[in-house]
């Protein structure tokens, strides 16, 4: 607690007082472009991995970043896409995985969380993409093991975008055109993020899927330093 105070501190001593007037205007209320749906693993950080400031992300946590389909139950997740999409009118949901998770882990090794029935119950909304995996690799006599850890975390990814149709704000916005979903995963060990590609029916790095966004990005930063 006492890095967390002091960096509270810091930040209202420092951070704050050069970045007043962003703070001022965010005072005043949000417009984020994007929906980040994420994991809750401490290692991942959204803002610093996409290098965004405070008011551009609309910013979803949960272990396994997971979008239950939708149902007349309310959730916390339910709640969040729908005001972000409905209010917030968001351009783009992002489902952003990683490497070495451990609700996917989870989901591989359910005995693993027996004794939770909180997380079993939560990592449930996996279990499309565990059965996915399964029908490609398991044998009898073999079955899942780490070597395809990554596999069925990026099935994960890809499950969750197909939850995400399933909620009514984002069918309509999918409907128009207005919204555009986005599946990506980060690697731990190297900071690498790729990015599913539907027309490549896999995963490339991210400087690939969005080869045209970036040549944009560098030639609106190459004008603002001319």
């Amino acid at each position: 607690m006492e890095k967390l105070i002091s960096g509270v501190a810091e930040f209202q001593n420092n951070e704050f007082v050069e970045n007043i007037k962003l703070y001022k205007g965010l005072a005043l209320g949000q417009e984020p472009e994007v929906l980040f749906i994420t994991c809750a693993d401490s290692r991942i950080d959204p803002n610093l991995i996409t290098q965004t400031k405070p008011g551009e992300l609309f910013i979803i946590r949960n272990a396994g970043n997971i979008v239950p389909p939708h149902s007349n139950v309310a959730g916390g997740v339910t709640a969040s896409v729908e005001y972000a999409v409905a209010v917030l009118s968001v351009k783009h949901i992002v489902v952003c995985g990683h490497t070495n998770c451990g609700a996917i882990k989870g989901a591989m090794y359910p005995e693993s969380i027996r004794s939770l029935p909180h997380v079993s119950n939560w990592i449930s909304n996996c279990s499309a993409a565990l059965a996915r995996v399964k029908a490609r690799h398991e044998h009898p006599d073999k079955p899942l093991n780490d070597e395809h850890l990554h596999e069925l975390t990026e099935e994960n990814v890809l499950l969750q975008l197909r939850h995400l149709e399933t909620h009514p704000c984002v069918a309509a916005a999918l409907a128009t055109g207005s919204i555009e979903l986005h599946g990506w995963l980060y690697e731990l060990a190297t900071g690498m993020v790729t990015c599913y590609d539907a027309a490549e029916r896999k995963f490339v790095p991210i400087a690939d899927r969005y080869a045209q966004v970036i040549h944009k990005h560098d030639q609106k930063k190459t004008a603002r330093h001319s």
